[in-house]
């Protein structure tokens, strides 16, 4: 299991260094191809019944072009990420990391967004690896 935690850490490292470096093709190495991101309106909307599916399931050109924009339109001031937390299933291939996020981001005309709270994040063991598959956060607790 220590090594399944190890490759656990390295893929949320390498999603903050994507974020970091502002790597598009970085942060999409990280998901599966039937992953659906979840969001929650706010970091205090814990009941799911206000969550929102802004980018439906992984295509990997759409998720591309969101990206480009967010990294092209914004400058990264913060990206403070955590490991709380990696569960590991007993048959090892599946994952679940405990995140906290702290993330600023500040567009063109100087308005910042704040990404803060927990995020839990699900992998799932592939033929090509680890690979985010569910994600739910950020939520404040």
């Amino acid at each position: 299991m220590d090594k399944i935690i190890e490759e656990i850490k390295e893929i949320v490292n390498r999603e903050t260094e994507a974020w970091d470096t502002k790597s598009v093709d970085l942060l999409l190495s990280i998901f599966h191809s039937d992953m659906v991101w979840v969001w929650p309106q706010d970091s205090t909307s814990y009941n799911p019944i206000d969550w929102k599916l802004p980018l439906g399931k992984f295509d990997h050109n759409r998720w591309k072009s969101v990206y480009e924009k967010l990294f092209s339109e914004n400058k990264l001031v913060k990206n403070e990420r955590k490991i709380v937390d990696i569960k590991i299933s007993k048959e090892g291939d599946g994952a679940f990391a405990v995140v906290d996020v702290d993330t600023t981001w500040e567009d063109n005309e100087g308005i910042q967004t704040h990404w803060l709270g927990r995020a839990g994040k699900t992998y799932t063991k592939t033929n090509d690896g680890w690979k985010l598959i569910a994600h739910h956060g950020l939520l404040k607790y």
